[in-house]
């Protein structure tokens, strides 16, 4: 199981080093450009990173964005379009980095973390960020693209969006990344459910390994959001941030978001860790009922096999002693003894059904 997947360079690289990484073709490479302002929207599907060029010189708002794996010549042309430090660079080819902010001069660099469904297992996408004075670069690993709402709000709000600064689109981008997370949360609440009925009813062994798997994916989940919401309030605290205050309001709506998905990532972490000691407890309860049952079989047939035994021994048969058992001679004493040994059962029968013992 890739739950935790980190590439990297081997030790002893040069820091900044852009070496290509063994396995990481996982999704063709796909760049889109998005060039607006006040009055107009360009949206454009690139071949290669130098033809966003021209789209730098105008005072036009640019947004470049990078899905798929990117190979280290792309990365390295793209760094030197937008002067982008190499150390972050680094990190955009090396995926599965934990989620943090980091400010370059007049550029911010975030990596944030997208919880995806991959064949009903979660699956992590490594979102990095650029932020500059009129552009913006992304970069997403995997096939599927997050920002498409993000398009189709530029497409509908039309000047609304546009008259807004770089940064506000910074912030939506974010808001996208981290409320991602609401509904990988309700699938696990409404599987949390289905898991509840099935733990009360009947739970097997493969509901602890349900159970199992639950609670590995909401600790890759907790490694994701956890410093999410640091990302955020570094964003709001930054003195030197280059986000406008306008766009700071909206940023801490995002921070209250990434605070609702930590409380209800901890509550259903809380849950499964009760769901397994309530399937330890039933699990012991089922074993307690075997052996209860058993216990009452085993005290039921203890006076029997005595009086089995006894009257098993045969001494008297055909002797004159007067320690010898009439009862072996009786013409009746077949079914005398089964009679007693059937009443026996029956009274300790209803002795335990008194008691409530069964």
């Amino acid at each position: 199981m890739d739950y935790f997947t980190k590439s990297y360079h081997p030790p002893g690289t040069p820091p900044g080093t852009l070496v290509a990484v063994e396995g990481g073709v996982e999704a063709p490479l796909s760049i889109r450009l998005v060039d607006y302002t006040a009055a107009e929207l360009r949206e454009q599907e690139l071949a290669n990173a130098g033809e966003c060029q021209p789209y730098l010189q105008g005072p036009s708002n640019t947004w470049i964005h990078i899905q798929g794996y990117a190979e280290p010549a792309v990365l390295h042309h793209l760094g030197e379009l937008f002067n982008l430090h190499p150390l972050a660079m680094e990190d955009v080819l090396n995926t599965g980095q934990r989620p943090k902010v980091e400010s370059y001069d007049e550029q911010l660099f975030v990596i944030l973390g997208l919880a995806v469904f991959n064949d009903s297992t979660i699956k992590t996408r490594q979102v990095s960020l650029f932020l500059g004075e009129h552009y913006i670069v992304s970069f997403c690993n995997g096939n599927r693209d997050p920002f498409g709402p993000v398009r189709k709000r530029l497409r509908k709000n039309g000047k609304r969006f546009q008259s807004r600064p770089i940064d506000y689109l910074f912030y939506t981008l974010i808001d996208v990344v981290i409320d991602g997370g609401f509904p990988v949360l309700e699938s696990f609440g409404e599987e949390l459910e289905d898991l509840e009925v099935e733990l009360l009813r009947c739970p097997t062994r493969d509901t602890l390994a349900w159970i199992h798997r639950i609670k590995r994916e909401l600790l890759l989940l907790r490694r994701i959001f956890w410093p999410q919401r640091e990302v955020v309030n570094g964003l709001l605290r930054e003195d030197h941030c280059p986000i406008s205050e306008g766009t700071r309001i909206y940023l801490r709506d995002c921070y209250d978001h990434s605070i609702q998905i930590m409380e209800l990532l901890e509550t259903y972490r809380e849950m499964t860790s009760s769901m397994l000691d309530v399937y330890l407890s039933s699990v012991s309860h089922h074993t307690n009922e075997i052996m209860r049952v058993l216990t009452i079989i085993a005290t039921i047939f203890i006076p029997l096999t005595f009086i089995a035994g006894v009257y098993g021994m045969n001494f008297g048969n055909n002797s004159d002693s007067p320690w010898a058992m009439p009862e072996l001679n009786w013409y009746y004493g077949y079914p005398l003894i089964w009679l007693v040994m059937i009443g026996v059962a029956v009274l300790l029968l209803v002795f335990f059904k008194r008691r409530k013992w069964f």
